[in-house]
């Protein structure tokens, strides 16, 4: 029994060795996408929301959750890029800073999706009302450029020099340096002040697109499927869970919701499935709470959700 005992505990003592090399052989990564927040423009808890859905937060049944934003990170190259700047920007870069990237600038470029407040109004923490450097660079299509530069407040970033544009074009491929490329394509979407555009992410191992907003995936040219087929990983609009869970005009803000989504990918395989991740979550969306029926149910049919802190390598 002595003799069995030990062997348990060596072949206990070995397995957990793996496990940790398992565990960091996955987690070191040199180049990687990290979630820096999932919710819808406003965030959770949402302003002048009193329904269950917040109510659980002041409750202290579920936690705040940022605005959408991923984090590009190269370790390797000691540089590290953002993806919308939210009104959550402070703590985000914080984020970057503190558990994946120290480094003298803040930031070595923003990319931005289009002119919703979720996604460029954090700009203004670039300002001289706040952070004050100089020569931030922002990655901006051409319309998102001419609003930024034609309009105040925004407008005083780009006089005094706190932000710097660099140029994109539909389609047109971004070298970051010899492992990282960034492609903007332009999509279909509510475009009272800016062209709405997606991303393809490019590293030397692995691919992630990442469509925080469009309005509904049969306006778009491209078929979302083959496009989710081209990559890795696919972080794609989740704003509303269905038709019914807010009592306004769903034309007035049209998105794919993730029963079409889920529909949509119905006869495709397991492994095209494992590959979208749903973002964007508006707050009365029941996939943001953490164990909803809802989001439980899509996840056993292979889709997956971005959470905060998650991590995918490139």
């Amino acid at each position: 029994m002595k003799k069995i005992a030990f062997l348990i505990l060596i072949s206990f003592f070995f397995s957990c060795e793996q496990e940790k090399k398992k565990e960091k052989i996955t987690t070191n990564f040199k180049q990687y996408i990290t979630i820096l927040g999932t919710a819808q423009d406003a965030g959770y808890p949402h302003i002048g929301c009193q329904k269950e859905c917040c109510e659980n937060f002041y409750s202290g049944k579920s936690e705040n959750k940022r605005v959408t934003s991923l984090g590009l990170v190269d370790i390797e190259n000691k540089q590290k890029w953002l993806f919308e700047a939210t009104p959550d920007i402070a703590t985000q870069l914080a984020e970057l800073e503190q558990h994946h990237l120290k480094k003298d600038n803040i930031i070595d470029g923003v990319f931005l999706t289009h002119a919703h407040i979720g996604h460029y109004s954090g700009l203004m923490y670039f300002g001289r009302e706040a952070l004050g450097k100089k020569n931030t660079t922002v990655f901006t299509m051409p319309k998102m450029k001419s609003f930024l530069t034609n309009n105040g407040p925004w407008s005083q970033l780009v006089n005094l020099k706190n932000i710097l544009f660099s140029d994109l074009k539909n389609d047109s491929t971004i070298v970051l340096n010899n492992q990282l490329k960034v492609t903007p394509f332009i999509v279909p979407h509510r475009d009272e002040f800016s062209e709405t555009v997606g991303y393809k992410i490019e590293g030397s191992k692995k691919t992630a697109l990442f469509i925080p907003d469009i309005d509904k995936w049969k306006k778009w040219n491209n078929s979302i499927i083959e496009e989710v087929k081209k990559v890795d990983y696919a972080f794609l609009d989740a704003t509303f869970f269905n038709q019914n869970e807010v009592k306004r005009a769903m034309t007035e803000v049209p998105h794919p919701f993730i029963e079409e989504t889920v529909e949509l990918f119905k006869k495709e395989s397991l492994a095209t499935k494992n590959k979208v991740f749903f973002i964007h979550f508006n707050h009365t969306n029941p996939a943001l709470q953490k164990s909803s029926k809802e989001k439980t149910s899509v996840k056993k049919l292979g889709f997956g959700f971005a959470e905060e802190g998650m991590k995918f390598e490139l």
